[in-house]
């Protein structure tokens, strides 16, 4: 089965500022005819009809939830999405969070996770591994492909706080470019994943806070969200 996967930026959409142009998300005050329109591009784009977009309702929680598009709204208090049905494209939005995209295209089971530095410390990608292996994927052949996010170089965070994250999650831990404590979220989940027995894990470099052609909460405080999107092809 072949595994369609798509990062967006912030270019091409209808919202004024300060969620200039492309934001898809309806929780950030944009508003709510600009975000309809631009997820109606979104379906248009990727070729799919608007009713097999999967959305979440995210909490920086652990709970992942299995899909399959008969879902009329956004999965509530959820931070992973799973499902094995062809052609429903599951959507995380992220504005510095790492979107995570995996799939075990032999199985047919794709997932989208939201791993902020609240969600990867509480196990959100484990769980997202366990929902797909419950919808039939095996581990070994899972491929995985970190997102645009906030780099470690930038992710200025307490020591204390650097400390509790690295101890849940093994690698992320790290000094940013001004010497001070920082969390790379991105290279701790690399190795999760790794550890958990992934197969293949790929990284999307850009970093939200530098590069000005995506979202960023931390630079920007009030702004849109860009998406990641997986399915697989019906």
């Amino acid at each position: 089965m072949r595994v369609r996967r798509v990062v967006t930026t912030r270019a091409g959409g209808a919202s004024r500022p300060p969620f200039d142009t492309f934001n898809l998300a309806d929780h950030v005050g944009d508003d709510e005819g600009n975000v309809f329109a631009n997820r109606k591009r979104l379906a248009s784009e990727l070729g799919l009809a608007e009713d097999k977009l999967a959305w979440m309702e995210q909490v920086h929680g652990r709970t992942a939830t299995i899909v399959d598009g008969s879902e009329t709204k956004a999965a509530e208090a959820t931070d992973a999405l799973v499902t094995a049905t062809p052609g429903v494209a599951l959507v995380v939005l992220v504005a510095d969070c790492v979107p995570i995209l995996l799939a075990d295209a032999e199985a047919g089971v794709v997932s989208a996770v939201h791993a902020g530095r609240v969600g990867a410390r509480v196990g959100v990608v484990p769980a997202a591994i366990r929902a797909m292996r419950e919808a039939g994927a095996e581990v070994g052949r899972i491929e995985a492909l970190l997102g645009p996010a906030i780099c470690g170089d930038c992710y200025e965070v307490p020591a204390d706080m650097a400390a509790d994250v690295e101890k849940h999650v093994p690698g992320s831990a790290c000094k940013t470019r001004k010497g001070t404590p920082g969390l790379d979220l991105r290279a701790g989940l690399w190795r999760q994943l790794a550890d958990l027995g992934v197969g293949k894990i790929g990284v999307d470099p850009r970093c939200t806070n530098e590069d000005k052609t995506l979202f960023s909460y931390r630079r920007d405080g009030t702004t849109g969200r860009i998406a990641g999107i997986t399915w697989i092809e019906a």
